[in-house]
């Protein structure tokens, strides 16, 4: 893919990378920066999309690491979906790959508003998830088949669009059993890092992604995931979510605006 790109474009996508990083790192939800960001900076959606994709998917390597200890303890049953997960990543990949570009533009305002709309219930789903125990019961075959087709959907969905899919994948982990929240969040993390992973190795192989971006986005997300962190957290977890549920939301009504 040849774009003409300027330094202030550069500069642009970084700032939104950077303020990701620093959503990721308190609230989640920072695709919903980055990828409007690319769209506005002239990216075909398919694009920006699989750029946004790359550029931001190291960040969840940081996550791993802080949760490496719950990541350790967690059933190996649960690391297990990670299969279904990569598949699901896979094929969400593929079928980006193969839409056309005119129904994917189409496609964009209903996924930006789907995923703030999962973001926006995050929250409450969240606290209802850890005040409910969810017995585990027995893990047999039936529980296996049903958590690796669950996974499976939700690893499609994140190969394909990915926006909101943390909020999937802990609602998947509390039917399938888990209760501590701090190992679903570890999960999630580490689910998230293998569907995302195939996906953007997809993505960079079939020339899908522009590197100037997906390289100075990289940088200033992780840069943002440590030094942003502290101004969000100054800021407040609420106020943060108020901002990124306010931009996916606008962003949603001014796409559909211009599609009809």
């Amino acid at each position: 893919m040849h774009l003409s790109l300027s330094i202030s474009h550069i500069l642009i996508a970084m700032a939104a990378a950077f303020l990701a990083g620093g959503i990721n790192s308190v609230a989640g939800g920072g695709t919903l920066v980055t990828f409007p960001a690319l769209i506005g900076l002239g990216l075909p959606s398919i694009a920006a999309n699989a750029t946004s994709t790359v550029a931001i998917w190291p960040g969840a390597l940081g996550s791993m690491w802080g949760f490496r200890r719950e990541i350790r303890e967690t059933d190996p049953r649960f690391r297990l979906l990670a299969i279904p997960s990569v598949i699901g990543g896979l094929i969400g990949a593929i079928l980006l790959r193969r839409t056309p570009a005119a129904m994917f533009d189409h496609l964009v305002p209903f996924l930006i508003l789907f995923a703030t709309v999962l973001f926006t219930v995050q929250a409450p789903i969240q606290r209802r998830l850890q005040s409910t125990p969810h017995p585990a019961g027995k893990r047999g075959t039936t529980w296996i088949v049903g958590a690796t087709c669950a996974q499976l959907a939700v690893g499609i969905y994140g190969g394909y669009f990915g926006a909101g899919m943390s909020i999937m994948m802990l609602t998947v982990l509390a039917f399938m059993g888990m209760e501590d929240i701090l190992k679903m969040s570890a999960t999630t993390s580490f689910l998230g890092f293998c569907t995302n992973g195939v996906a953007s190795i997809l993505f960079a192989f079939s020339h899908m992604v522009v590197w100037p971006y997906v390289l100075a986005m990289m940088f200033a997300a992780l840069f943002g995931g440590y030094a942003a962190a502290g101004i969000a957290r100054r800021i407040g977890k609420v106020m943060v979510r108020r901002f990124v549920i306010a931009v996916g939301f606008t962003i949603a009504i001014v796409l559909f605006v211009r599609m009809f």
